[in-house]
């Protein structure tokens, strides 16, 4: 027997891990981004109460006092959501739609993580470019940053758990960068090594696709927080955390696509976000009290790059019903969705289900977070 839920689920995810291999990006003009980087850790609580550890997914410690990593002046505390006057509020209890740094999931794969300063960190790029250099922070961040809001998800999160968290992010275009790196014809992939020994291979026709694909540098207007990759990692849309490598410290141009440190242990090779639908909170609507209260409804839906057109509930086995939209922060964070129901007293079964912005309605068979990702509908029994 377990003697708690985390460690079921700890020994769920080693178990895995032994099987055989079975936003709107906004463009600003340039402007001063000093940033002032030193040395010291910064531990990030996750959020939820009963995950544990998945894939490195981990709750961590109560937070220890921080200097540089993860300080500063917080772009949220001076500046209002994009979406702050839309019509669709969301319904109370629902989470906070930009996640505090304190409260962003953090996964890591070894309990002793990286701690770099400025003055011992650089960026090596080798492989296939014509002469292999070394760039400090300051030149990576010397064309115009990219900020864009991004829900990022482990690939090890349960349906409806909490290792999702939304926050805004600020870096560079590798499209940007590229030019200069003098890569070779025969180059047809990055691989990207972290500190911390994980690696992940991206091939230069997604870069060359997409300007979203970034080395990111900020998280909500301050340095990243040593726990999530300080000073860079890289952000790729539309997939899981896992193929998204923190610390990064040196970036080889190769001519062909390798297993990076997941797949290498049997996890899915693309990682595409699974479309899923989550309920926050289930409240009676004060407003409208005695015989025409609501039940109202609340919580988030999210499709990686792809959007969320439309959200549906259904409660007690009834029909399903579609929810009301906010307008989500960017095409690349989740969208939160409110529902209302007549009220009446006793227990109540609800459920969810979401559709992505091309109107594919999500994966309903149940499925385990391995090998590619959640699926299933989120419901819950509320007694009213």
């Amino acid at each position: 027997m377990f003697a708690n839920e985390t460690e079921r689920m700890m020994q769920d995810h080693d178990d895995f891990l032994e099987q055989p291999p079975p936003v709107t990006v906004e463009r600003l003009d340039r402007r001063h981004f000093m940033v002032r980087l030193g040395q010291t850790t910064a531990f990030i609580m996750v959020t939820g109460a009963s995950v544990g550890t998945l894939f490195g997914c981990q709750r961590a410690p109560a937070p220890v006092p921080t200097m540089q990593p993860g300080e500063g002046e917080r772009w949220s505390s001076q500046n209002a959501l994009p979406n702050a006057d839309a019509a669709v509020l969301p319904v109370e209890g629902t989470r906070p739609e930009l996640t505090p740094l304190e409260d962003h999931y953090r996964m890591f794969n070894y309990p002793d993580l990286p701690t770099h300063t400025l003055d011992d960190w650089q960026l090596s790029v080798g492989g296939l470019v014509e002469e292999p250099f070394v760039w400090t922070l300051d030149a990576i961040m010397q064309p115009d940053p990219l900020h864009a809001f991004v829900t990022l998800t482990c690939i090890s999160n349960p349906v409806g758990g909490p290792l999702t968290s939304t926050t805004r992010w600020t870096g560079t275009s590798l499209q940007q960068l590229l030019p200069q790196w003098n890569l070779k014809p025969e180059a047809t992939h990055l691989k990207i090594h972290g500190a911390d020994g994980f690696y992940e291979v991206v091939a230069l026709e997604t870069i060359r696709a997409d300007e979203r694909v970034m080395l990111v540098y900020a998280w909500d207007g301050v340095p990243l927080p040593m726990d999530h990759g300080f000073p860079l990692r890289i952000y790729i849309p539309d997939r899981y955390g896992m193929k998204q490598p923190k610390w990064i410290t040196s970036i080889e141009a190769t001519d062909h696509w390798e297993a990076g440190f997941s797949v290498a242990k049997t996890w899915d090779k693309d990682a595409i976000m699974e479309t899923t639908s989550v309920i926050d909170t289930v409240v009676i609507d004060k407003a409208t009290p005695g015989t025409n209260a609501s039940l109202l409804i609340g919580g988030i839906a999210h499709a990686g790059a792809r959007g969320i057109s439309k959200v549906e509930v259904q409660v007690d086995g009834g029909d399903w019903e579609e929810a009301q939209l906010r307008m989500p922060l960017s095409e690349l964070t989740w969208v939160l969705w409110r529902y209302a129901w007549p009220f009446q007293e006793g227990a109540h079964t609800i459920a969810v289900r979401a559709y992505d912005g091309r109107g594919q309605p999500q994966e309903v068979e149940p499925s385990p977070p391995y090998p590619d990702g959640a699926t299933g509908i989120h419901q819950v029994t509320e007694t009213v």
